[in-house]
Protein backbone atom coordinates (compact mmCIF):
# COMPACT_ATOMS: atom_id res chain seq x y z
CA UNK A 1 0.00 0.00 0.00
CA UNK A 2 1.36 3.22 -1.23
CA UNK A 3 1.64 6.44 1.04
CA UNK A 4 -1.21 7.87 -0.83
CA UNK A 5 -3.38 5.24 0.47
CA UNK A 6 -2.76 5.11 3.83
CA UNK A 7 -5.66 6.37 6.32
CA UNK A 8 -5.72 9.75 8.16
CA UNK A 9 -5.11 13.38 6.77
CA UNK A 10 -3.94 13.55 3.08
CA UNK A 11 -0.51 15.01 2.88
CA UNK A 12 0.23 18.80 1.15
CA UNK A 13 2.89 20.77 0.10
CA UNK A 14 3.18 23.37 2.37
CA UNK A 15 3.00 26.82 0.39
CA UNK A 16 6.36 28.43 -1.03
CA UNK A 17 5.75 31.72 1.08
CA UNK A 18 4.10 31.02 4.43
CA UNK A 19 1.28 32.87 5.55
CA UNK A 20 1.56 35.45 8.07
CA UNK A 21 -1.77 35.29 9.88
CA UNK A 22 -1.56 37.82 12.44
CA UNK A 23 -0.17 40.90 9.89
CA UNK A 24 -2.72 39.47 7.04
CA UNK A 25 -5.94 39.22 9.80
CA UNK A 26 -4.86 43.75 10.06
CA UNK A 27 -4.21 44.16 6.39
CA UNK A 28 -7.48 42.49 5.26
CA UNK A 29 -9.21 44.77 8.09
CA UNK A 30 -7.46 48.06 6.59
CA UNK A 31 -7.82 47.08 2.79
CA UNK A 32 -11.64 45.95 3.34
CA UNK A 33 -11.82 49.45 5.08
CA UNK A 34 -10.72 51.51 2.18
CA UNK A 35 -12.70 49.08 -0.10
CA UNK A 36 -16.17 50.04 1.89
CA UNK A 37 -15.11 53.53 1.88
CA UNK A 38 -14.86 53.40 -1.60
CA UNK A 39 -17.88 51.92 -2.57
CA UNK A 40 -20.05 54.54 -0.49
CA UNK A 41 -18.16 57.15 -2.70
CA UNK A 42 -19.40 55.34 -5.75
CA UNK A 43 -22.72 54.77 -4.23
CA UNK A 44 -22.90 58.56 -3.44
CA UNK A 45 -21.51 59.73 -6.46
CA UNK A 46 -24.00 57.53 -8.33
CA UNK A 47 -26.96 58.91 -6.26
CA UNK A 48 -25.87 62.71 -7.15
CA UNK A 49 -25.26 62.11 -10.13
CA UNK A 50 -28.89 60.84 -11.02
CA UNK A 51 -30.46 63.46 -8.65
CA UNK A 52 -28.46 66.30 -11.65
CA UNK A 53 -29.81 65.08 -14.17
CA UNK A 54 -33.11 65.12 -12.81
CA UNK A 55 -33.02 68.57 -11.86
CA UNK A 56 -31.29 69.68 -15.06
CA UNK A 57 -34.76 67.50 -17.06
CA UNK A 58 -37.07 69.62 -14.66
CA UNK A 59 -35.52 72.79 -15.22
CA UNK A 60 -35.32 72.09 -18.86
CA UNK A 61 -39.16 71.01 -19.33
CA UNK A 62 -40.35 74.03 -17.19
CA UNK A 63 -40.38 77.93 -17.61
CA UNK A 64 -42.20 80.27 -14.91
CA UNK A 65 -43.58 83.75 -16.36
CA UNK A 66 -44.19 86.65 -13.74
CA UNK A 67 -46.94 89.18 -14.71
CA UNK A 68 -47.46 92.23 -13.50
CA UNK A 69 -51.35 93.40 -13.90
CA UNK A 70 -52.57 96.44 -16.19
CA UNK A 71 -54.25 99.51 -14.43
CA UNK A 72 -57.48 98.21 -13.57
CA UNK A 73 -56.83 94.51 -14.23
CA UNK A 74 -56.43 92.18 -10.81
CA UNK A 75 -53.39 89.60 -10.89
CA UNK A 76 -55.72 86.51 -10.75
CA UNK A 77 -56.97 87.65 -14.33
CA UNK A 78 -53.22 89.25 -16.08
CA UNK A 79 -52.45 85.47 -14.99
CA UNK A 80 -55.31 83.73 -16.80
CA UNK A 81 -54.50 85.64 -19.88
CA UNK A 82 -50.32 85.02 -19.91
CA UNK A 83 -51.45 81.30 -19.84
CA UNK A 84 -54.03 81.51 -22.44
CA UNK A 85 -51.26 83.63 -24.72
CA UNK A 86 -48.50 81.06 -24.59
CA UNK A 87 -50.70 77.90 -24.44
CA UNK A 88 -50.89 78.05 -28.40
CA UNK A 89 -47.10 78.68 -28.64
CA UNK A 90 -45.58 75.82 -30.42
CA UNK A 91 -42.96 73.90 -27.79
CA UNK A 92 -45.56 74.75 -24.97
CA UNK A 93 -47.53 71.87 -23.57
CA UNK A 94 -49.48 73.14 -20.78
CA UNK A 95 -49.54 76.35 -19.63
CA UNK A 96 -51.77 77.15 -16.30
CA UNK A 97 -52.03 80.56 -13.70
CA UNK A 98 -50.43 79.17 -10.30
CA UNK A 99 -52.84 79.82 -7.60
CA UNK A 100 -51.92 82.98 -4.35
CA UNK A 101 -52.62 80.13 -1.62
CA UNK A 102 -50.08 77.69 -3.92
CA UNK A 103 -47.16 80.69 -4.23
CA UNK A 104 -47.82 81.20 -0.93
CA UNK A 105 -47.36 77.93 0.03
CA UNK A 106 -43.99 77.69 -2.08
CA UNK A 107 -42.08 80.86 -0.80
CA UNK A 108 -43.00 79.94 2.99
CA UNK A 109 -40.05 77.36 3.59
CA UNK A 110 -37.77 80.00 2.54
CA UNK A 111 -39.89 83.68 4.41
CA UNK A 112 -41.93 81.99 6.93
CA UNK A 113 -45.83 82.24 7.00
CA UNK A 114 -45.39 86.05 9.38
CA UNK A 115 -43.38 87.57 6.80
CA UNK A 116 -45.70 86.66 3.59
CA UNK A 117 -48.32 88.23 5.54
CA UNK A 118 -46.36 91.57 4.18
CA UNK A 119 -45.30 90.90 1.24
CA UNK A 120 -46.95 91.52 -2.58
CA UNK A 121 -47.15 87.57 -3.91
CA UNK A 122 -46.18 87.70 -7.37
CA UNK A 123 -48.77 86.20 -9.77
CA UNK A 124 -46.89 83.45 -11.60
CA UNK A 125 -47.77 81.19 -14.69
CA UNK A 126 -46.11 77.47 -14.63
CA UNK A 127 -45.23 76.43 -18.51
CA UNK A 128 -44.79 72.82 -18.72
CA UNK A 129 -42.34 72.79 -22.37
CA UNK A 130 -42.06 70.03 -25.38
CA UNK A 131 -38.71 68.26 -23.47
CA UNK A 132 -38.39 67.23 -27.76
CA UNK A 133 -38.71 70.92 -28.83
CA UNK A 134 -38.86 72.99 -26.05
CA UNK A 135 -40.09 76.62 -26.75
CA UNK A 136 -37.66 79.57 -25.99
CA UNK A 137 -38.19 82.30 -23.75
CA UNK A 138 -37.69 84.45 -26.63
CA UNK A 139 -40.81 82.74 -28.09
CA UNK A 140 -42.98 83.70 -25.38
CA UNK A 141 -42.33 86.49 -24.41
CA UNK A 142 -43.28 87.57 -27.89
CA UNK A 143 -46.55 85.99 -27.17
CA UNK A 144 -46.95 88.00 -24.03
CA UNK A 145 -46.22 90.89 -26.36
CA UNK A 146 -48.73 90.17 -29.02
CA UNK A 147 -51.18 89.59 -26.24
CA UNK A 148 -50.29 92.73 -24.49
CA UNK A 149 -49.42 91.45 -21.12
CA UNK A 150 -46.95 92.67 -19.01
CA UNK A 151 -43.87 89.95 -18.03
CA UNK A 152 -41.08 88.52 -17.64
CA UNK A 153 -40.11 84.79 -18.45
CA UNK A 154 -37.64 82.98 -16.64
CA UNK A 155 -36.66 79.42 -18.56
CA UNK A 156 -34.22 78.67 -15.67
CA UNK A 157 -31.16 78.93 -17.68
CA UNK A 158 -29.52 80.33 -15.00
CA UNK A 159 -30.70 77.62 -12.98
CA UNK A 160 -29.60 75.07 -15.27
CA UNK A 161 -25.96 76.12 -15.54
CA UNK A 162 -25.65 75.89 -11.55
CA UNK A 163 -27.10 72.80 -11.97
CA UNK A 164 -24.21 71.51 -14.44
CA UNK A 165 -21.66 72.68 -12.90
CA UNK A 166 -22.67 71.44 -9.43
CA UNK A 167 -22.88 67.97 -11.01
CA UNK A 168 -19.33 68.11 -12.38
CA UNK A 169 -18.05 68.96 -9.63
CA UNK A 170 -19.76 66.30 -7.64
CA UNK A 171 -18.33 63.98 -10.81
CA UNK A 172 -14.60 65.55 -10.04
CA UNK A 173 -14.80 64.96 -6.51
CA UNK A 174 -15.42 61.49 -6.55
CA UNK A 175 -13.12 60.26 -9.05
CA UNK A 176 -10.65 62.34 -7.03
CA UNK A 177 -11.44 60.51 -3.89
CA UNK A 178 -12.20 57.33 -5.44
CA UNK A 179 -8.81 58.00 -7.27
CA UNK A 180 -7.07 58.10 -3.41
CA UNK A 181 -8.89 55.74 -2.13
CA UNK A 182 -7.26 53.30 -4.69
CA UNK A 183 -4.06 54.94 -4.32
CA UNK A 184 -4.09 54.36 -0.73
CA UNK A 185 -4.84 50.80 -0.94
CA UNK A 186 -2.13 50.27 -3.48
CA UNK A 187 0.47 52.25 -0.94
CA UNK A 188 -0.74 49.44 1.84
CA UNK A 189 -0.26 46.84 -0.38
CA UNK A 190 3.17 47.94 -1.38
CA UNK A 191 4.15 48.27 2.16
CA UNK A 192 2.84 44.64 2.78
CA UNK A 193 5.18 43.60 0.10
CA UNK A 194 7.79 45.02 1.06
CA UNK A 195 7.41 43.47 5.00
CA UNK A 196 6.70 40.12 3.53
CA UNK A 197 9.83 40.27 1.36
CA UNK A 198 11.95 41.17 4.44
CA UNK A 199 10.28 38.29 6.21
CA UNK A 200 10.53 35.71 3.65
CA UNK A 201 14.01 36.88 2.38
CA UNK A 202 15.42 33.19 3.02
CA UNK A 203 12.50 31.60 0.82
CA UNK A 204 13.45 34.25 -1.96
CA UNK A 205 16.97 33.61 -2.20
CA UNK A 206 16.21 29.78 -1.74
CA UNK A 207 14.53 30.33 -4.99
CA UNK A 208 16.74 32.43 -6.84
CA UNK A 209 19.51 29.74 -6.07
CA UNK A 210 17.29 27.47 -8.02
CA UNK A 211 16.84 29.31 -10.73
CA UNK A 212 13.32 30.88 -10.19
CA UNK A 213 13.82 33.96 -12.54
CA UNK A 214 12.39 37.34 -11.01
CA UNK A 215 9.47 36.70 -12.44
CA UNK A 216 7.58 33.67 -10.71
CA UNK A 217 9.00 35.68 -7.45
CA UNK A 218 6.94 38.10 -8.42
CA UNK A 219 4.06 35.89 -9.54
CA UNK A 220 4.08 34.54 -5.79
CA UNK A 221 3.24 37.55 -4.25
CA UNK A 222 0.94 39.08 -7.13
CA UNK A 223 -1.30 36.39 -6.77
CA UNK A 224 -1.18 36.25 -2.84
CA UNK A 225 -1.88 39.58 -2.60
CA UNK A 226 -4.66 39.94 -5.40
CA UNK A 227 -6.49 36.76 -3.54
CA UNK A 228 -6.04 38.60 -0.05
CA UNK A 229 -7.26 42.19 -1.61
CA UNK A 230 -10.32 40.59 -3.55
CA UNK A 231 -11.27 38.90 -0.35
CA UNK A 232 -11.24 42.09 1.67
CA UNK A 233 -13.21 43.77 -1.37
CA UNK A 234 -15.94 41.00 -0.54
CA UNK A 235 -16.20 42.03 2.80
CA UNK A 236 -16.17 46.17 2.15
CA UNK A 237 -18.55 45.76 -0.93
CA UNK A 238 -20.94 43.76 1.10
CA UNK A 239 -20.59 46.17 4.14
CA UNK A 240 -21.50 49.46 1.69
CA UNK A 241 -23.95 47.07 -0.32
CA UNK A 242 -25.92 46.41 3.53
CA UNK A 243 -26.01 50.40 4.01
CA UNK A 244 -26.91 51.54 1.51
CA UNK A 245 -29.86 48.64 1.55
CA UNK A 246 -30.44 50.20 5.10
CA UNK A 247 -30.45 53.45 3.86
CA UNK A 248 -32.92 52.67 1.24
CA UNK A 249 -35.29 50.78 3.74
CA UNK A 250 -35.11 53.68 6.11
CA UNK A 251 -35.71 56.24 3.62
CA UNK A 252 -38.89 54.90 2.32
CA UNK A 253 -37.17 54.79 -1.53
CA UNK A 254 -35.79 58.35 -1.19
CA UNK A 255 -31.79 57.49 0.22
CA UNK A 256 -30.04 59.77 1.78
CA UNK A 257 -32.62 62.96 1.37
CA UNK A 258 -35.02 63.40 -1.56
CA UNK A 259 -32.37 65.41 -2.73
CA UNK A 260 -30.04 62.13 -3.13
CA UNK A 261 -32.44 59.45 -4.33
CA UNK A 262 -31.02 55.83 -4.22
CA UNK A 263 -32.35 52.58 -6.07
CA UNK A 264 -32.09 49.43 -5.29
CA UNK A 265 -29.89 49.24 -8.60
CA UNK A 266 -27.48 51.24 -7.30
CA UNK A 267 -26.43 47.98 -4.96
CA UNK A 268 -24.58 46.94 -8.27
CA UNK A 269 -22.30 49.67 -8.27
CA UNK A 270 -20.06 47.83 -5.16
CA UNK A 271 -19.73 44.80 -7.90
CA UNK A 272 -16.83 45.75 -9.13
CA UNK A 273 -15.12 46.49 -6.03
CA UNK A 274 -13.82 42.84 -5.39
CA UNK A 275 -12.19 42.64 -8.96
CA UNK A 276 -10.84 46.28 -8.52
CA UNK A 277 -9.40 45.75 -5.39
CA UNK A 278 -7.54 42.66 -6.89
CA UNK A 279 -6.44 44.24 -9.63
CA UNK A 280 -4.86 47.17 -7.55
CA UNK A 281 -3.34 45.13 -5.30
CA UNK A 282 -1.76 42.39 -7.78
CA UNK A 283 -0.08 45.36 -10.22
CA UNK A 284 1.21 46.71 -6.79
CA UNK A 285 2.44 44.43 -5.23
CA UNK A 286 4.05 42.78 -8.64
CA UNK A 287 6.02 46.17 -9.29
CA UNK A 288 6.78 46.60 -5.83
CA UNK A 289 8.75 43.17 -5.83
CA UNK A 290 10.22 43.48 -9.13
CA UNK A 291 11.72 46.93 -8.02
CA UNK A 292 12.83 45.10 -4.43
CA UNK A 293 14.31 42.20 -6.64
CA UNK A 294 16.28 44.29 -8.85
CA UNK A 295 17.57 46.30 -6.39
CA UNK A 296 19.01 43.95 -3.65
CA UNK A 297 19.69 40.74 -5.63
Amino acid sequence: MSLSDAPGPRWRPAPLLPRDEEREVSLHFVVAVLCFLACLMAVGGVSADRAARGWARDLRGEATIQVRPRLGETGDEAAARAAEAVAGVRGVTEAAALEKQKAEALLEPWLGKAVLQDLPIPHLVTVRLDRAHPATATDLKKALDRAGVDADVDDHARWLKDVERSAGVVRWAVAILFSLTAAAAAAVIAFATRAGMAARRDVVEVLHLTGAKDAFIANLFQLRFARLAAVSGVFGAGAAAAVTALIELVGGGQGFTPALPLTWMDLLTVSPCPLVAATVAALSARLTTLRLLRGTL
